[in-house]
Order: structure tokens, then sequence, then C-alpha cells
């Protein structure tokens, strides 16, 4: 006859049935970006699943920076990394191979179908040059690459409606159970994208047609979507102060545009403008591609527009 053991049989069983009745708890990916106009579409995607690590933070170059070990412990972690792309920091890309080889890695700028611009190489715009952090690696540019792709491509917001698709669909395709959210959370960032397109419309309007000079050649992706393009840039390598020949000569290109406004950026010294419109009609002004002094988070983006769209207003109007 055999004996069975009814506590070991039910015991099994309870195991088992514990086994199918304890719900799966899905875990959502960890995510880090680079810039904060990125960090800002990702977390408008994620919505309240999750936040993004961004790993530049606001105020730095993000042409060469040297990460901090909160922010290399947070790349080592992430499941997935959106980035703008080599173009932009190149050094990135070594810190992804180095730290998140395992990652799911999406470098945005090389999404299908955006809008792309070179450089400006007219005489009014001088050979554009980034200067990266001293402790990274010589920047990679050769001198016959100097007229390529402009990497700022995130200041169209065409081009953001596409990034936000790109993001939607690699999250809903790694985390299959959130992947509704995403989607969801992706189309209503977009239906708001397109009423703020109008919005700056209308802002840069009374505008148009006014000429300026931008401190480097940055913002072409929005000058040409809202219609308002520079006339020439400064482009001064870096944040000293420029000689008395180089001063001269910009001045001269302010005087020969009639430059209404001449703007710098937040991580230059102003006085560098003052100096080069002195003696001149034009104005002073800032603007920022990135975001220097916005808050990270979803409002970003939108913020970063806005004030550029208002930048300009305020000094050509």
């Amino acid at each position: 006859m055999l004996l069975i053991n009814h506590s070991k049989v039910m015991c099994i069983l309870s195991v088992c049935w514990g086994l199918v009745a304890t719900p799966v708890h899905a875990k959502v990916p960890q995510v880090a970006t680079d810039i904060p106009p990125v960090h800002s579409l990702v977390s408008q995607v994620m919505g309240e699943l999750g936040t993004p690590k961004l790993i530049i933070p606001p105020g730095t170059s993000p042409h060469g920076y040297a990460m901090r070990p909160s922010e290399a412990r947070a790349l080592q972690a992430a499941d997935v990394v959106f980035w703008m792309g080599q173009d932009l920091t190149a050094w990135f890309g070594r810190a992804i191979k180095a730290l998140a080889a395992n990652a799911t890695t999406v470098a945005l700028s090389e999404s299908k179908d955006l809008i792309r611009h070179p450089y400006r190489t007219t005489k009014n715009f001088d050979t554009h040059a980034h200067d990266e952090n001293k402790n990274e690696h010589e920047h990679e540019q050769k001198d016959d690459n100097l007229a390529k792709i402009d990497p700022h491509l995130w200041l169209d917001p065409d081009n953001a409606l596409i990034f936000l698709d790109v993001i939607a669909t690699t999250l809903a395709r790694l985390d299959a159970i959130h992947a509704d959210t995403y989607l969801t959370n992706a189309a209503q960032a977009k239906a708001a994208l397109e009423v703020l397109k109008l919005e700056l419309n209308t802002i840069v309007q009374p505008i148009r047609g006014r000429p300026f000079i931008v401190f480097h050649d940055a913002y072409h992706y929005f000058e040409h979507r809202f219609d308002v393009e520079a006339a020439g840039s400064l482009s001064i390598g870096d944040a000293s102060s420029p000689g008395p020949a180089r001063i001269a000569a910009i001045r001269g290109k302010v005087q020969t545009l009639g430059a209404t406004c001449v703007f710098s950026e937040p991580q230059f010294e102003p006085k560098i403008i003052a100096t080069v419109i002195e003696k001149t009609a034009a104005r002073s002004g800032t603007l920022d591609p990135v975001g220097a002094t916005l808050k990270p988070g979803p409002n970003q983006y939108s913020q970063l527009l806005r004030h550029l769209a208002h930048s300009l207003l305020t000094c050509l109007r």
C-alpha cells in the first residue's frame, strides 16, 4: 500500500499555488540621459513611472565634462541610455562604452527623418569650434569636417516630435507591461508641443527680419523653424577676452550687418559682449541652447524654447 504524507503534499501545493497567485511586478528600466533637453523629453515619456538620471547637470558644457562619482554610478546602473549623439558629446560616448556597455543605448541624432542643418559657412559665420574640458581628450573634429551637421537638433521642435516617438517605442519594447503608458505620454507631449509651436510663432512674429548676431552658430534649428535667421556669429573660441584686433574685427561685423542685437551665452562673461558693441548701435542679450539656468524635469524643454523666443523678442524689439 502506498502511504501518502498529506502534510508534505499540502505544503507542495501551497508553494505551487503561491507561485501562480503572486502577481508579477514589472521593473521599470533605469534610464540615464546626457543633456537637460533630452532628460526633459524622456521625463515626459516616463511620466509617473520613473525619473531618468541626468548625467550632465545644467550650467556645464556638454562638449566636455568630468563626471562626479554619483553620476558615473548612475550611468553604470542604467538599463537604457538616451543621448544626443557623438557630434555633440563625443566624451559621453566613451563613457557609455566604459560604464554602460550592456545598456540599451539610443543616440537620438541617428533617428530617421530628422531635419538636419550644416554649420553655416558664409563669411559672416566664423568657423565653428568647441573647446572640450582640458581633462578630456582632444576634440576629434578635423578641419575637413568643420562644415558637418550642426548637432543642436533639439532646438527644432519638429525634431523633438521624432525624439518623443523614438523614446516611447524604445521604452515600450523594453518594458512591455507599461508600453501603453509610454505611448500615451508621448502622444500627449507631442500634442502639447504642437500648441507650443503656434505660441512661439506668435511671440517672434514682430521681430522677423531684424538683424542680430549670435555668440556661436548653435541656434540655426530654432531660427529656421521660426523664420528668425541670425545675420552672423562671433565665435569666440573660449571665455577669455579677445585681443584688440579681434575686437575690431567683430565690431566691424556688427556695424556692417547693422545688427540690432548681439547675443552672449550664460557661460561667457557679459563684459566680452559689452566690449564688442561699444560705440555701436547694437544692444546685448543672452541666448542659451541647453537651459543652463532652468530646473531639470519634464517642463524644461518647453521652457527652453520659450526662453529663446522671449530673449529674441526682448532684445530685438
